[in-house]
């Protein structure tokens, strides 16, 4: 029987092009299937309307006779496009989307069938609860939990092959009313980060009312055959190979990135980008990556509640238009290993309703001033809570990718480029605060003048660093390829929102004593420089030399996700949430245990399929490699040939038995240890075992001898398709 690796490679060679169909404009397509308020104005009444545009712009709330009105319309809207079925939306935190349909259609008491759709279905549903990690918040016999509809996301119209349902985003929360999902408490941080920098604002734009967190998230991801990764049982179920030796040709010659995009490729892409600019989806950019068979794409600037709404139904399209093409997208942090991982970087920024970027630098002492206050201010938040921040982005992939192949490391710090330093170098060097409100060298920090026309950025790109200043936004590098974004920007806002409080307060005190306003912020940036200072950092975040200065500058390096979580855990973390309003305590700790929950499982899959393919796969076909050589030898032997004829037979012997043994001793070893970890009741604890005493000891112990295997067997005795056919053959 052929194996599946040569099938897969042979179906490669017999298939043809994809026919390239014209695509529409996408202007002609944008926001087909949303019901944006342009939409909204026509199948909706004057008050429905009001009602409507009131909750999203002010959050304020929608009375139930009025959302039966927009139901109404709703549903109108979505039936003219050939809809029969609706969903509520939601993001629990399993990381993924989650809905449950219900049909339009009901009966009236005497029998008689209609098609329905009223406020209170459209408001709120009850989905089951208990089969969604709660973190002990919930027991199993407690299944109620409830979704709420979100105005601020626009309802959309979700089409797989020929039926179409209207999706409803919403929040889940449990029946005590604890949020259950990832974005409940982002719509929180949002909140508290939009009435702490209004207030800041107001120091220099009274006319300043509103304050939105903005995202751009770019996202990378790995594309390889279909039929390839169905013959590899590790990516089907990890998302990443645990075996494959690197092939002779990876990225070295850094070739693929930015190069001509493969034309089945080109077809995949311009398929779930039509499919998303009809959901919304601003997308912009597409490129290759730097690995062989990693691409990217990235959208213009949203609202950060809609931009990670459209993230988490990107990736969902990106899979489900994937098969249509026989392909298969990998959104794992490090499918590969000893090439690059995928990140999902998360441009950040703040924007106020009159239409400025307060991380844009200004032309006007006023604007620099108001740049400068939210440009430390985001330092400062960030050198204070960076605990929080590398807990926001760990996970047992995102474990595997930090510090490796232009991921940033482990360490937060953040880099601003060498004319920011110098502005904040100025700032810290008047002594004692001494400012005046005249003072030019200060004041007035000329930033735009001192770049070209065509360069707005003020700053290079520093690829090592976690957390980057780049002209008008911070990068946050260091996020997951298949993270929720909702999760670290959850913590950005909070931790925002909390040091601009701070800094009201500070700088009130100092006004009430009789400092000027402009002194009083300056004095305050001064020591918020001085105290965070430690945090910014130019150089190479992959250097041994760095971790030996962060060490020096007590910058924390926790590099595994069991210990990164604890951030979760602290009274420092505890106090943040619940001054915020964001957590309480019941619901901090039940995401400590869900994401160490998450990880164990995670970990103990890996260890399993490592185990099994090892067994199953690799061993018995060095194996039978082995016996071929025995036989070889034995052949020779009979035929009377002198021993060096057969020694280099013999030593390929050796080191196969060597590696053989090696393989069977460790995966024995590593199920007992395995065993040992399930035996422990401690989530915290099982999950440091896995990660210390299964992932850390075996995993790549086993994987050296497994990969010194593949270059050693007969090639077609490999069952496994090797990385040059995966990441190469299209």
């Amino acid at each position: 029987m052929t194996s599946l690796r040569f099938k897969a490679i042979d179906n490669l060679r017999k298939n043809g092009k994809e026919e390239l169909k014209p695509s529409p404009r996408i202007t002609e397509i944008f926001n087909e299937n949303v019901f944006t308020l342009k939409k909204a104005r026509r199948y909706l009444s004057d008050d429905a309307y009001k009602s409507l545009v009131a909750s999203i712009h002010a959050g304020k709330k929608i009375e139930r006779q009025m959302g039966n009105y927009i139901a109404s319309g709703l549903r109108t809207w979505a039936e003219e496009r050939g809809v029969t079925h609706f969903t509520h939306w939601f993001q629990p935190l399993t990381g993924l989307s989650a809905e449950k349909h219900d049909s339009f259609f009901t009966l009236k008491s005497d029998g008689t069938p209609i098609e329905e759709f009223d406020g209170g279905a459209l408001i709120q549903q009850e989905p089951d609860a208990s089969s969604f990690p709660s973190g002990g918040l919930r027991a199993t016999f407690e299944a109620r939990g409830y979704t709420a509809w979100d105005p601020s996301s626009p309802p959309f119209i979700m089409e797989i092959g020929t039926g179409k349902t209207l999706c409803i985003p919403t929040i889940f929360v449990s029946y005590t009313g604890e949020s259950l999902d990832a974005k409940t408490p982002l719509l929180k941080a949002v909140v508290a980060l939009d009435k702490a920098a209004v207030d800041v604002c107001q120091y220099f734009d009274k006319n300043i009312s509103k304050v939105n967190a903005t995202l751009g998230w770019e996202q990378e991801y790995f594309l390889v055959d279909a039929g390839l990764a169905n013959a590899r049982p590790d990516l089907l179920l990890t998302g990443r190979t645990v075996f494959g030796h690197a092939p002779a040709k990876g990225q070295q010659l850094e070739d693929h990135y930015f190069g001509a995009i493969p034309e089945r490729v080109y077809a995949f892409m311009r398929d779930f980008e039509q499919e998303s600019y009809r959901l919304g989806i601003p997308l912009r950019t597409r490129h290759n990556e730097v690995a062989p068979a990693q691409f990217e794409c990235a959208p213009i600037f949203e609202e950060i509640n809609l931009a990670v709404d459209h993230n988490t139904l990107l990736m969902d399209i990106m899979n489900r238009v994937a098969k249509r093409h026989n392909l298969m997208v990998l959104l794992h942090e490090k499918p590969f290993a000893g090439i690059n991982g995928s990140g999902k970087h998360n441009n950040w920024s703040m924007a106020t309703d009159t239409g400025v970027n307060l991380l844009a630098p200004g032309k006007t002492p006023k604007t620099n001033l108001m740049f400068l206050t939210f440009f430390v201010n985001t330092i400062k938040a960030v050198h204070d809570y960076s605990e929080l921040i590398r807990a926001s982005i760990a996970s047992a992939g995102n474990d595997h990718r930090l510090g490796a192949n232009e991921a940033p490391p482990a360490i937060i710090s953040i880099f601003i480029g060498k004319y920011l330093t110098d502005v904040l170098e100025e700032v810290e060097k008047r002594v004692g605060g001494n400012f005046d409100e005249q003072d030019e060298a200060i004041l007035k920090l000329d930033i735009h003048k001192s770049i070209p026309e065509l360069m707005l950025d003020n700053t290079d790109r520093n690829r090592t660093s976690p957390f980057a200043f780049t002209g008008n936004k911070f990068e946050f590098r260091a996020v997951g390829s298949s993270a929720n974004c909702a999760g670290p920007m959850t913590v950005l806002n909070t931790i925002m929102a909390e040091t601009l409080k701070s800094f009201k307060h500070e700088v009130d005190g100092l006004i009430e004593k009789g400092e000027k306003k402009e002194v009083a912020i300056m004095q305050v940036i001064q020591r918020y420089i001085v105290e965070s200072k430690k945090v910014l950092f130019e150089g190479d975040g992959y250097s041994d030399d760095w971790e030996k200065e962060a060490a020096k500058r007590k910058l924390p390096n926790v590099k595994t996700t069991p210990l990164a979580l604890d951030a979760y855990e602290s009274d420092k973390a505890k106090k943040l949430f619940s001054d915020n309003k964001i957590y309480n305590h019941l619901e901090l700790e039940a995401r400590h245990e869900i994401m160490l929950e998450d990880y164990i499982k995670k970990v103990q899959i890996e260890a399993r399929v490592m185990g099994d393919l090892a067994s199953t796969l690799i061993l018995p076909a060095a194996i039978r490699y082995q016996n071929i050589l025995l036989e070889n030898i034995r052949g020779l032997k009979d035929a009377g040939l002198p021993e060096t004829a057969y020694a280099h037979q013999k030593a390929i012997l050796t080191q196969l038995s060597d590696h053989i043994n090696t393989i069977s001793a460790n995966v024995e070893a590593m199920i007992e240890a395995r065993k040992k970890a399930n035996d422990l009741t401690d989530t915290r604890k099982k999950a440091i075992a896995y990660c210390d005493e299964v992932k850390g000891k075996y995993f790549d112990l086993i994987r050296y001898h497994a990969d010194k295997l593949e270059l050693m067997v007969d090639d077609s005795l490999w069952l496994l398709p090797k990385y040059r056919e995966i990441l190469f053959l299209r």
